[in-house]
């Protein structure tokens, strides 16, 4: 997923082509990922004993937090320790590639319906957000 979102958009592939062989850790609570930066600037798995050259942990731990964070249109709160430039191509990424769902829905089931449920999907993200907001889910008004 993480690749067909990088080869849709040719400035992060070449950025992280300059990247190449580094290795970035993603870890949230138990979870950790070990990525390598490919030579075609695409990611991979990287070998458990690969030392990272970049860490980014989730510091977060609860799920509901995380999606409160997302859907306000916010970012979850990241440490980050390792190589300055790799993290400043990681944060590039973040700010700029984005999945174009409407394009690959497109293949599949044609522009229209596409475009109309990319429109659907936006004005539930819209409800859902002024729902959440800065109260927070279930929080009061008042």
């Amino acid at each position: 997923m993480l690749n067909h979102v990088l080869m849709q958009e040719p400035e992060a592939l070449h950025r992280l082509r300059q990247q190449k062989g580094q290795v970035v850790l993603a870890q949230w609570r138990s979870i950790a990922i070990k990525f390598v930066v490919t030579p075609a600037g695409l990611l991979d798995l990287a070998a458990s004993d690969a030392a990272p050259g970049l860490t980014l942990q989730v510091v977060q731990e609860s799920p509901l937090d995380i999606l409160q964070a997302v859907l306000r249109g916010g970012k979850p709160d990241v440490r980050i320790e390792g190589d300055v430039q790799l993290a400043a191509e990681v944060n590039w990424l973040a700010e700029h590639a984005r999945w174009d769902i409407e394009e690959d829905l497109s293949r599949i089931v044609g522009d229209v319906p596409a475009r109309a449920m990319g429109d659907a999907v936006r004005r539930m993200m819209v409800a859902v957000r002024q729902f959440v907001g800065p109260r927070g889910v279930g929080g009061s008004t008042a």
